[in-house]
């Protein structure tokens, strides 16, 4: 944005939540190995504390992102004002009661142009932890609970807390590739992470569950639901696919449990070491390598690609079709928004290039984040 010339407000790329499994039919589920046609718990229960504790960092993190945000100072018109500070943008702006699109920058939404040229790399974390709004951050919150609690009992906080910040950062790095004209902010590409998550670890301990079939029909039926919701607009699907990547991959190499046969002779009363089989099966370490490779391989190429500026559009033509798939209904071509604008004193003549509307603004203190919000109600 370019004062008393032109002014360009963000367009926010959100990332949607995925719908959750329903608890009996997924991996989630505590694994019961059969034996002698009857179901036996082998494996140890955690007591969930990270998962919840992640549910109040994103809340927290929402709280301070609308104090920051301060709409009644910034804007002419807010929603809920009586809440002050903390009110909303109008609906034409952010129908998801949340912030302006400048306050997520501000807060470290997922930028390429500042990660590539101002080296902030930081936000293909922190981007992770913001929401665009109410709707969103209850929708990705619920999501978290329901999918990642169950993990966490089955696996521990530190298997389940690695899966779900990697994989948050191979959707921001697989959105930043090919997502560059917008800001995207959203947990999901770290709950499709867990999703991911649950398909690898139910394939790589596929001999110790019961009803493994309908599990795995049920898992793929809710994958792809979630997936094809990612092509409406504005919804980042490239987050969505890469953090559900980064998790199936992932999947492999922290959710691997050892075979029924070796874990029944560890606890049975008449254990001999010498009759103890291998931890693992053959095929299990094959898929732990594997994963692994493509997984350091592919945040590595990322990296490179993303920090020379690359962009992956402009080698697949198609590939912008996973995230928004043009219909009769809506366009997927994002408008540049543009305003030129003149100040007097106090007074601020707005005019959005892109409509022809114009207004005159009275403002006592006018700055960058107040010009780039008010084009945008301009031109909306």
């Amino acid at each position: 944005m370019r004062r008393s010339s032109s002014s360009s407000a963000a367009q926010i790329e959100v990332k949607v939540h995925p719908v959750s499994p329903a608890p009996a039919t997924t991996t989630s589920s505590a694994p019961r190995a059969v034996a002698g046609g009857e179901e036996l718990r082998t494996f140890r229960r955690w007591v969930p504390w990270l998962v919840p504790s992640f549910v109040v960092a994103n809340i927290a993190v929402f709280v301070v992102t609308m104090y920051v945000n301060n709409c009644p100072k910034n804007s002419t018109s807010c929603v809920v004002r009586f809440l002050g500070r903390f009110s909303f943008q109008t609906l034409k702006e952010n129908p998801l009661l949340g912030p302006s699109s400048s306050t997520l920058e501000k807060m470290g939404a997922l930028e390429v142009d500042k990660i590539v040229h101002r080296h902030q790399a930081w936000r293909l974390i922190s981007c992770i932890w913001l929401h665009a709004g109410v709707f969103h951050i209850l929708a990705n919150m619920l999501s978290l609970v329901f999918i990642g609690i169950r993990l966490e009992q089955e696996f521990g906080f530190v298997r389940i807390g690695l899966l779900y910040i990697i994989s948050g950062f191979g959707g921001s790095l697989l959105s930043a590739l090919f997502i560059q004209s917008r800001i995207s902010v959203g947990a999901s590409g770290a709950l499709f992470g867990l999703l991911g998550g649950m398909l690898s670890e139910l394939i790589t301990n596929w001999t110790i569950y019961a009803n493994k079939f309908a599990a795995l029909l049920t898992l793929l039926f809710i994958i792809i639901i979630n997936l094809a919701v990612g092509i409406l607009p504005h919804v980042d699907n490239f987050a969505h696919i890469g953090g559900f990547l980064s998790g199936f991959l992932l999947g492999f190499v922290f959710l691997i449990r050892p075979q029924f046969g070796w874990v029944s002779q560890r606890n049975s009363p008449g254990y001999i070491a010498i009759t103890v089989k291998s931890k693992h099966k053959t095929y299990q370490y094959v898929l732990w390598v594997l994963s692994l490779i493509l997984l350091i391989a592919g945040f590595t190429a990322g990296l490179i690609f993303l920090l020379r500026g690359v962009n992956l559009n402009e080698r697949c033509s198609w590939c912008h079709y996973l995230s928004c798939v043009p219909t009769a209904k809506w366009n997927c071509k994002t408008e540049q928004v543009l305003c030129q604008s003149s100040q007097f004193g106090n007074q601020l003549n707005m005019t959005c290039l892109s409509n022809g509307r114009s207004n005159i603004y009275m403002l006592s203190d006018i700055n960058d984040s107040q010009v780039q919000q008010l084009c945008s109600q301009l031109c909306s």
